[in-house]
This record gives C-alpha cells, structure tokens and sequence, in this order.
C-alpha cells in the first residue's frame, strides 16, 4: 500500500512482537488482503457502537463494546503488516487505510453518546466527538498534501481515543451497576472533545512551520 511507507506509518510497538507476526502471517496464508482488513474495522467498530449505544438496558453491552474496539484496532495493526512483510501493497491502499478509519471513530463515539441516559445532550457529546475526532485526522491528511511530513502526535489521536473509551466502557460498567451513573463515559467524551480539538490546532501548527521553513 502506498500509504504504508515509513514516515507514513502510525508508530505501533505492538509490530515487533512475535504475536503479531504470528497473526499477520496466519491472516496472509488463510488469504485475507490488506483492503479486507480494513474494512473490517468498520464492521467492529460500527458493533461496538451498537453494544455500547445499548448499553442502558444490558450492562453487558459495555465490556462486548470495549472488547469489540480491541478487533477494530488489531485490524489497524494487521492491515498494514499484512500488506507489507508479504508485499501486498496496492494502489489503493492509502484509501483503504485511512476512510475506514474515520467511519470506525464515529461509530464508536456516537455510540458510547446515545448510551448516555442521565444527561439529555448525551447524544450531541457523541456527535461533538466523532466530529472533532475526523478533524484531527484531516489536518493530517491536508498536511500531507500541502507537502508536510505525516504528523500522529496527540495528545489525542487515535490509539489515545480508543484507549481511552475503552477504559471508560470498562469503568462505566462497574459505576453503572454499583451507583447507577454515567461519570465515565461523559468524562471520556469530554476528554476526546477537548483533547481532539488540542490535537487539531498542535498538528496544525506542526505544519504550518514546517511548510513556512521550506526554501522556495
């Protein structure tokens, strides 16, 4: 894929593991391809979502909803393992690799809005989530284009969201069952708001001087 050359790769020390190699090779010889992941993640996320959304009348929906964000992310890690240990690069790699993505983020955000019960603009803090969330990943992608090197630094980019609503899925089911209330998930909402909008603006400053540093 042309998107995985190495300055374009999302750090990821989950690669140089002897497990993931294992897996990355197993998905290769049972004849998956790196698009196909992919497009998988949406199918996790987009559950996760569901699960999550859900939530309010099964408790359970929480921990499948964490669980299920774990698939989404491996399918980002195998993804591009896959396609370059065994040289399935394709043209269209770099599309596959990155809109899939952001329809993964908005499930998954939107999902843990709508579970929220105690709170009437539940729904708006998913939607202000996904949002923002996209929008760290377009200044990247417009810092691409306009020239500059690819720029993954948070403090909440991707691995950072995800980890972070899992982490509250996990908490909220606890919270939820003991005392009946939704502090984590609104918490983690908040921090993704507010994180993803400081993201944007560094990401965008990263390149702006990078650009402006160019000999003409």
């Amino acid at each position: 894929m042309g998107y995985y050359m190495s300055d374009k790769r999302r750090p990821i020390q989950a690669r140089e593991t002897r497990w993931a190699h294992t897996i990355a090779q197993w998905l290769y010889k049972s004849g998956l391809r790196p698009n196909s992941i992919s497009v998988a993640s949406i199918f996790f996320a987009a559950l996760a979502g569901a699960a999550i959304a859900t939530s309010a009348q099964n408790l359970t929906g929480l921990i499948v909803g964490a669980v299920l964000i774990q698939f989404r992310l491996l399918c980002n890690l195998f993804d591009g393992m896959v396609a370059v240990e065994f040289g399935l690069k394709s043209k269209s790699g770099e599309l596959f690799n990155d809109a899939p993505d952001r329809l993964a983020d908005t499930f998954i955000l939107i999902g843990v809005g709508y579970s929220l019960r105690t709170i009437t603009w539940g729904s708006d803090l998913g939607w202000l989530a996904a949002s923002l969330a996209v929008l760290t990943a377009y200044v990247r992608v417009l810092g691409v284009s306009a020239g500059s090197k690819t720029y993954f630094l948070g403090p909440m980019a991707k691995q950072h969201r995800m980890a972070l609503v899992t982490l509250a899925c996990l908490l909220a089911a606890a919270e939820k069952y003991f005392w009946h209330s939704e502090y984590s998930l609104i918490t983690a909402l908040l921090i993704v708001i507010f994180g993803s909008a400081i993201t944007a603006a560094r990401r965008l400053h990263r390149i702006y001087l990078e650009l402006e540093s160019k000999p003409d």
